[in-house]
């Protein structure tokens, strides 16, 4: 989910989820990981230690299922189950779990929607000891911009659990949960993301490029990001310390923390009802997760980013974004519902050229289609390869590789600084 303040509205049958994060308030997804990890696998390939996906194993300690179907009301929305435990415990009633959480590459961090875990939350420890609270005890709450809106709620700590791997005493944001009064600034963004115009999801898993999710908010007291809030009805801009903020969750793995995978099956042209895959933890860690050779790889910047040039048009805010249901981009050519979505007449063969922004490696031009989404999402295809929406912004040139584009293929998200193998992070590839 990448930030943009396009607020898209939503439509009973379909909704559009455009999810990539501007991480501290409208400065892009931001930070960028100081931990360098050497990616050396504990085990032996085969040759010459290069492989093809077709021959890699499908299971491990390392992976987790992931799904699209239509139990959040709306196409391409891609989900997992995490358990969520006050620290240090790891049964009921202190543990719960939550379904239908957004995996997103293009945020950081875990979100829960406060009515996911309504008993289980008032038990979280709280964080607190933001860089400008003198007392050191006033608890921290955290606006998170998002091109389909905000979250706006406390900043409390949690064992996050996912498959086998478990993130202990991590900083997560709980949502919507009421606490404190939205400051301006932060309804400022636009839709409320814990309404019920996006009930059909109980949170966001932001699995993105960076440990934490403002690299600015350590220096800068950013209006509309991290606040101390010494009352209840007073929350106060703040600085906040890296390991105080909402963290990936990836990095906080004892193993297999470098980066992630996900893997999605091909789908027809039509669509199809649902779709099975695996969230793999770790590049280059296991034999699960190896990268092949002669992927193309993309550097990003320090907010994620990297550059689409389309139709003559150069987007330097570009993203290849789970947590966006379609490929999301601005074409004046093409037919559109109010709603947004892109609906030609008949399929369209597009192309686009993607580049690191920092000029490194080889620009990579790549076709993708642009179906009607209405028509196929009321044929009861909610996994669409070929789904696209209007998506412009007037400040920020962005163009994203929403979920269309994940299907068929292994899309490795490399965390930071690390090194895997030649290859330097932080990184996409594909």
């Amino acid at each position: 989910m990448n930030t943009l303040k396009k607020t898209l509205s939503l439509v009973a049958a379909v909704a559009v989820f455009t999810l990539s994060a501007c991480g501290g308030g409208g400065n892009g997804n931001q930070g960028s990981n100081s931990a360098n990890w050497n990616a050396t696998p504990d085990w032996t390939p085969h040759g010459s230690g290069t492989s093809d996906n077709a021959s890699l194993p499908n299971t491990g300690d390392n992976t987790v299922q992931i799904t699209v179907d239509n139990s959040p009301g709306s196409v391409n929305v891609l989900k997992a189950s995490i358990k969520v435990c006050v620290p240090g415990t790891q049964a009921a009633p202190q543990c719960v779990t939550v379904d239908n959480m957004l995996v997103d590459t293009g945020s950081t961090g875990v979100r829960i929607a406060a009515r996911a875990i309504p008993t289980l939350a008032p038990l979280l420890l709280t964080q607190v000891g933001a860089v400008d609270d003198t007392t050191g005890a006033a608890p921290i709450a955290e606006c998170m911009p998002f091109a389909a809106g905000y979250t706006w709620g406390s900043v409390k700590r949690a064992d996050i659990t996912i498959g086998s791997k478990t993130a202990s005493n991590l900083p997560i944001q709980v949502y919507s949960d009421g606490i404190y009064p939205t400051p301006d600034d932060c309804s400022n963004y636009g839709a409320d993301m814990g309404g019920s115009g996006f009930a059909g999801v109980n949170g966001i898993l932001g699995i993105d490029n960076f440990a934490t999710d403002s690299a600015d908010a350590v220096t800068t007291a950013i209006p509309g990001n991290y606040y101390y809030c010494p009352s209840q009805n007073s929350c106060v801009s703040t600085r906040m310390l890296a390991s105080k903020e909402v963290k990936n969750p990836v990095v906080a793995f004892a193993t297999d923390n470098n980066g992630a995978i996900i893997r999605l099956p091909a789908v027809p042209a039509g669509g199809q009802a649902s779709v099975t895959g695996q969230l793999v933890f770790g590049i280059g860690t296991q034999q699960n997760n190896v990268m092949p050779s002669g992927l193309n790889v993309l550097a990003v910047d320090k907010y994620g980013n990297f550059t689409t040039q389309y139709k003559g048009q150069v987007y330097t805010h570009s993203a290849i974004d789970s947590g966006t249901n379609a490929y999301a981009f601005p074409d004046d050519t093409i037919p559109a519902t109010p709603d947004n979505w892109y609906t030609p007449a008949a399929p369209l063969s597009l192309s686009a050229i993607m580049e690191s922004t920092n000029g490194a490696g080889t620009p990579v031009n790549m076709p993708f289609s642009v179906g009607n989404a209405l028509a196929l999402r009321s044929a009861g295809s909610y996994a669409l390869n070929n789904a696209g929406s209007y998506f412009a912004n007037r400040k920020i040139s962005m163009f994203l590789w929403g979920l269309p584009f994940f299907y068929g293929r292994d899309v490795y998200t490399a965390i930071g600084n690390v090194k895997i193998g030649t290859q330097s992070g932080p990184f996409v590839a594909f």
